[in-house]
């Protein structure tokens, strides 16, 4: 196979070569569809990873800088301070209120109408498909409504601590 390349191509040589391969510029778009949900299943992933090892990392530094005051109280002969409730909260369960509902609601309506408008103004019959975001918006929106009417007690917090060993 190597007998048929020259020992020293130039750049005229290097063109004819890469015009003479069979499927040299052809299959970029069929290349590209198998890429583009290779990518996205890989950087969302990746994101997701990324979110967890960041958080995890924050708390580790946090405890070891709790730890770490809590070791100079002891040496110092000071009562030790008690754990702070950020320790136990849990973050990613955060009470939303009526105006996320109302936030979200706006936007998904927008972005519905926005995309019916698109399509129908394109001639296109699928036009249809934009009243999905329409729907989900009037969806949080109503939701806002009854959010507004019935609001919900608020949760009690544990912020006692557990008992340090």
């Amino acid at each position: 196979m190597s007998d048929n390349l020259p020992s020293n191509p130039d750049l005229g040589d290097l063109a004819q070569l890469v015009s003479n391969l069979p499927h040299s510029h052809n299959d970029i778009p069929a290349i590209l569809g198998v890429m583009v949900p290779i990518v996205a299943i890989v950087l969302g992933l990746g994101t997701g990873m990324l979110s967890l090892w960041l958080d995890f990392r924050k708390k580790r530094e946090m405890f070891q800088l709790h730890h770490a005051e809590r070791m100079a109280a002891i040496e110092k002969g000071i009562d030790l301070p008690p754990l702070p409730p950020e320790f136990f909260a849990d973050r990613k369960r955060v009470d939303r209120g009526p105006t996320v509902y109302f936030r979200r609601g706006i936007m998904w309506l927008l972005i519905g109408i926005a995309t019916t408008v698109a399509l129908w103004g394109t001639g296109e019959h699928e036009y249809w498909w934009g009243l999905i975001g329409v729907a989900v918006g009037v969806a949080y929106l109503l939701s806002y409504r009854v959010e507004l009417r019935h609001p919900r007690p608020p949760e009690p917090q544990n912020t006692r601590p557990p008992d340090a060993l």
